[in-house]
């Protein structure tokens, strides 16, 4: 039983009753896609939604990383439409804004489509599938671009949503996907990123079938560090035969057979491998605070809801945390009541261990707060396994 992981709460919000759903992940036996059942609805989770994507220096880097990548393989220029999907704040259409590239938005929540609008990038603020899709096709934004990043595994109906896509690319338009991929997480015991907010958990070989019902084909894959270990995928039209396929794609195929991703054990292996880390979660912190040691939080993601949550680690074991985005500071994690504050409180309460709930930014981290070791602090991470850094 878990809240929403997003579901910060206000001081007011401390005293009252607190809704916790079921968070159980369930395999099906003919197309191995990983969902959650959906106990609450898209638009009560994102249509105000805490993350904002620009305040991370690294994930800034990597968009801007992708746009001059995929204008020099695509040449896309300033008669191209590049389209996002869950484009957050602008953290990434700024980059192909910036080279005169034509772009346009698609994001549910009204407070981050604000803040792209304030930037200069045009969003329409709706969520995506066929309806939306057909609605800006019809006005003429076509894509010959179409991306999305950590959006696919967001929503319930998968489906509509990639028929969305269908819909809305060019004759010779190209989709890139980003999303975590299912083999990293169980093979780096990243059960954190599990959360109600996720609906699916995606391998290559699940997500090839759904784009092929959709008639879009796979033509290329790229296997990428972010997020723990992620995949973007490339699509087009399944009759468009101008983008021919790239090995990648056969060779991550024949990868997630051999390893199991399409045998059930496999996920019934990973399943208790994921209640032995708990028990040696709370075998490392109990002994930390049974010796009076201090542990402070870094960051207030998603996933370490969940990670705190599952484990039952709550102020009891955690004095605070602490976060960048403005956005988080003040509020208190769902479920564990741990309080969110400035990064800056840190240096003054002097803390024994930092836990870096956001490990997949633990390098960024750890170089912006490597002041701690001046009074002997320790970073701590938690998965995939535990280390003491």
């Amino acid at each position: 039983m878990s809240p929403l992981s997003n579901a910060y709460l206000k001081p007011a919000q401390l005293q009252q009753m607190e809704p916790f759903y079921p968070l159980h992940a369930y395999v099906c036996e003919q197309c191995y896609l990983v969902q959650l059942q959906e106990f609450e609805s898209p638009a009560n989770i994102f249509s105000d939604y805490a993350y904002f994507s620009s305040y991370s220096e690294s994930w800034l880097k990597h968009a801007k990383a992708y746009t001059e990548y995929m204008i020099e393989r695509f040449g896309f220029n300033n008669t191209s439409q590049i389209v996002e999907i869950a484009s957050n704040d602008g953290y990434l259409l700024q980059y192909f804004k910036d080279k005169n590239i034509p772009v346009l938005g698609v994001e549910p929540a009204q407070n981050v489509a604000t803040v792209a609008q304030a930037a200069g990038i045009p969003t329409v603020t709706k969520f995506f599938g066929v309806k939306t899709a057909t609605e800006l096709a019809n006005e003429g934004k076509t894509a010959d671009l179409l991306l999305g990043n950590n959006v696919l595994a967001h929503v319930p109906d998968i489906n509509d949503f990639v028929g969305g896509l269908k819909k809305l690319l060019k004759p010779h338009g190209v989709i890139t996907m980003e999303f975590p991929h299912l083999l990293r997480l169980m093979e780096q015991n990243q059960f954190d990123t599990i959360y109600h907010e996720h609906f699916s958990y995606l391998s290559f070989i699940t997500v090839e079938k759904i784009f092929a019902k959709q008639g879009l084909s796979l033509f290329d894959v790229a296997e990428l560090t972010t997020h723990g270990g992620s995949l973007r995928i490339f699509a087009r039209h399944t009759e468009d035969d101008t983008k021919p396929l790239t090995e990648r794609v056969d060779n991550l195929r024949q990868l997630e057979k051999q390893t199991g991703l399409d045998d059930i054990k496999t996920y019934q292996i990973f399943a208790e491998k994921v209640r032995e880390t708990k028990r040696k979660i709370l075998d490392f912190l109990i002994p930390i605070k049974q010796a009076g040691k201090t542990i402070v939080g870094y960051g207030a993601p998603a996933k370490g809801n969940t990670l705190l949550n599952y484990c039952g680690i709550r102020t009891d074991f955690i004095d605070y945390t602490v976060d960048r985005s403005p956005h988080k500071q003040d509020l208190f994690l769902p479920g564990t009541h741990i309080a969110i504050h400035h990064p800056d409180k840190i240096k003054p309460t002097k803390p024994d261990y930092v836990l870096i709930l956001p490990w997949n930014l633990k390098d960024e981290i750890i170089e912006q707060m490597a002041y701690i070791r001046e009074w002997g602090g320790q970073f701590v991470v938690l998965i995939p396994e535990i280390g003491v850094i």
